[in-house]
């Protein structure tokens, strides 16, 4: 495991431990790197609820929640699909914070739309009566496959990290 990948999986537990939240993920792209990240943590057990690969679009569908449409239209690459993405997991696992990705990661796949590194990130959250909070980020990354998606993964992490730092401060 990277040692920059476990550092933020450790900053993350420990914030989530302080705000009482559960964490968990919908991957595609990653294809559980996420969840390897977050179980690489001692103690993760105490704030990981699971995850979701949810690799084909029946996945996305039919148990996250993505609508059809937005999948035919946008594809599954793209700010829709990862919104809902979180936003299904967030709330199939009962979590109060999530984070979906979609991309690119090669080495084949890609077009001159969407070409090999285009990720698209997304993070759910909400606690209690709060509304659920979603927002997404696309990314471009350079590199092989698994560059991709180890830069993916820091990127979710960090992402993650940044919605707990300011509950934190809350």
């Amino acid at each position: 495991m990277d040692s920059q990948i476990l550092q933020l999986a450790e900053s993350l537990g420990e914030k989530l431990q302080r705000l009482g939240w559960k964490v968990t993920a919908a991957e595609s792209c990653t294809g559980g790197a996420i969840a390897a990240a977050i179980t690489s943590a001692a103690g993760a057990s105490a704030w990981f609820e699971g995850s979701v690969v949810s690799y084909a679009d029946r996945i996305k569908r039919d148990f996250l929640g993505v609508d059809r449409k937005d999948l035919e239209e946008f594809g599954a690459v793209s700010e829709a699909v990862v919104r809902q993405m979180a936003v299904g997991v967030l709330n199939r696992l009962d979590a109060n914070l999530a984070v979906a990705v979609s991309g690119i990661a090669g080495p084949d796949g890609g077009s001159e739309e969407k070409p090999v590194g285009t990720v698209w990130i997304g993070w759910a959250h909400g606690e209690g009566q709060e509304p659920v909070q979603a927002d997404a980020r696309l990314l471009h990354f350079e590199g092989n496959r698994a560059q991709i998606q180890s830069q993916t993964v820091i990127e979710a992490l960090r992402g993650m990290l940044e919605i707990a730092e300011l509950h934190c401060k809350r």
